[in-house]
């Protein structure tokens, strides 16, 4: 991993007065300015704070070391959740300190996959409002609605419909809490600030009955709606946002299938938009079969590939790969003959009578139409495993030593989330590859100890994507994302991956990196910009220097009253 050259510059930069208006118990309920127990005796005096705070100055270690505390005490992953959004709510410097210190064991817990059960269970845990919600019922006012979000700068909004939370579902409203998730990270790994973040649930209704009879349930108790009624509500949101924030990121999350690719193929090419399930997903899953490459010596365009799944994330991933392999001197045709997609019906073939999904039809065979995954592997005789179809065990060990007998080294990548719906644990692949294989999740397991020796598994996590592709388009103010930034990103976070990191049987970088990660991939994105010339933000001579200055640093300034 590069030396983190930038960071005591880049911290010293933004050591400077912040000037502010609110005073007494305004500022003490504003999360962004809030110092708490911080606060000096000087500013208690300026901004009439006496009395209204502890006596005591706390400095920022001992508030570090009081909210430590506080977080170990909880004993279930939902309440340590809880603990973290309280926190959040009231004091965010201090939120995104105690998340950088402790990022790989906190992360599981702010997302996946303990989000999933706290949007699951969002109606009863709901403490304070975080984010916007656009019910379907204020159709032709989201414009005057979006008015109501009081910040005028805001950089990055992540939006759903609740539709396809994780491996769960149908969550409606209740899954708010993703973009809530999503954004953190945004702040936690690049540097996003805070203040120019903006959660979206675009409440459409819900068809999951276990929420409808709900009486905590906080969304429309309705069906969801469908056909050109749900795309004009879309629509009315998504321009009302662009209207106001015009430079704005929008990234849709956890759409469904049917809806995820026609909304990014409709906003894609008209403002700066992208879809996470789909080209997040597929560059970090190409990623880490770049570095997988590394450790079995093979050629990525060479390749015989299965999917298990067929929706926006297979089709994100295989799209990434065709790119790779279009690098390396196949054409897009040719390489996508490398691929062998299953779905809830068995192998995706033309032959098979049914009507294929749109965003299956590149990916169709003519070959004979086969039942089962383990039928696929026995005939195709695969390299590699990708499973993204919320099936735990779905890789069991007879496919998984049907796949050995023709591979020394198998690639497998269980990506599907939360962890509970793995194809197979990390511990069930080395077991059954006699410890020759390179494993991939999509959640995070605990190290596994096989043979005397202990392996660290990757986690094909999208964090380590997302955040630096925001970051760059918004650094460069770029107009658009492209495929290509995803690409180069992809090839960024490969490369990142060190031989310590192979040798442990990971094939994605530490994420206490993940800021030196996240600066690497914005400037990646940023030349892709420059070079397709789509960026408003002239180059800067030292273009990582520049990236790294922009980067949210959560430390408390001084304060001066206005």
């Amino acid at each position: 991993m590069p030396k983190q050259k930038g960071y005591s510059k880049t911290i010293r930069s933004q050591q400077k007065v912040l000037h502010v208006s609110k005073k007494g118990i305004d500022l003490v309920r504003d999360p962004m300015l809030n110092k708490g127990t911080a606060f000096s005796e000087k500013e208690r005096e300026e901004f009439n704070l006496y009395g209204l705070v502890p006596p005591h100055v706390s400095t920022f270690e001992e508030q570090i070391k009081r909210v430590t505390e506080n977080y170990r005490r909880k004993d279930t992953d939902i309440g340590k959740y809880i603990f973290l959004e309280a926190l959040h709510d009231r004091n965010e410097i201090l939120y995104y300190a105690l998340l950088l210190r402790n990022l790989e064991g906190m992360t599981p817990i702010i997302y996946t996959p303990t989000v999933g059960l706290a949007c699951q269970q969002y109606g009863h845990i709901f403490r304070r409002t975080r984010g916007m919600y656009m019910p379907a019922s204020a159709k032709g006012n989201f414009r005057k609605i979006i008015n109501n979000w009081p910040e005028d700068k805001v950089d990055v909004i992540v939006v759903t419909d609740g539709s396809r939370i994780l491996g769960l579902g149908d969550l409606g409203t209740s899954g708010i809490g993703i973009p809530i998730g999503k954004l953190a990270l945004y702040v936690a790994c690049a540097g996003i600030y805070p203040s120019r973040t903006l959660p979206v649930v675009i409440d459409v209704g819900t068809n999951n009955e276990k929420l409808l009879k709900d009486h905590l349930y906080l969304g429309e108790r309705h069906p969801r709606l469908t056909g050109e009624e749900y795309y004009d509500i879309i629509d009315e949101c998504v321009v009302a946002a662009h209207e106001r924030w015009p430079k704005a990121l929008i990234q849709f999350e956890d759409f469904t299938n049917d809806h995820a690719f026609p909304l990014l193929n409709k906003y894609r090419k008209k403002l700066l938009c992208f879809n996470d399930d789909i080209q997040g997903t597929g560059g970090v899953a190409l990623a880490g079969i770049l570095a997988a490459m590394r450790i079995t010596k093979g050629k990525l365009n060479e390749q015989k590939i299965i999917f298990l799944g067929a929706g926006s994330a297979a089709v994100g991933i295989a799209d990434m790969i065709v790119a790779g392999m279009v690098e390396e001197g196949l054409s897009k045709q040719e390489a996508r003959k490398r691929f062998w997609f299953i779905d809830s019906k068995g192998l995706v073939t033309y032959t098979r009578g049914d009507k294929l999904a749109e965003h299956k039809i590149a990916y169709a065979r003519n070959d004979k139409f086969q039942k089962t995954l383990l039928e696929v592997v026995k005939t195709v005789k695969p390299t590699i495993l990708m499973g993204v179809s919320k099936q735990p065990g779905a890789f069991n060990e007879k496919v998984i030593r049907e796949m050995k007998k023709h591979v020394d080294i198998p690639i497998i990548f269980a990506l599907s989330n939360p962890t509970s719906k793995s194809e197979c644990t990390p511990i069930q692949a080395y077991e059954w590859t006699d410890g020759n294989v390179v494993y991939a999740s999509g959640s995070p397991f605990d190290p596994i100890k096989y043979k005397g020796k202990t392996y660290t598994t990757g986690q094909g996590n999208n964090m380590y994507i997302f955040p630096g592709v925001g970051l760059g388009a918004t650094v460069c103010k770029a107009t658009k994302i492209t495929d290509s930034m995803f690409y180069t990103a992809a090839k960024t976070l490969a490369n990142l991956v060190s031989k310590e990191d192979l040798k442990k049987g990971r094939v994605y970088p530490d994420l206490k990196d993940i800021r030196e990660i996240s600066s690497h991939i914005a400037v990646s994105v940023c030349e892709v910009a420059y070079s397709e010339g789509i960026a408003w933000e002239k180059r800067p001579d030292n273009l990582l220097e520049f990236v790294k200055s922009k980067m949210f640093q959560p430390v408390y300034l001084p304060y001066k009253a206005v």
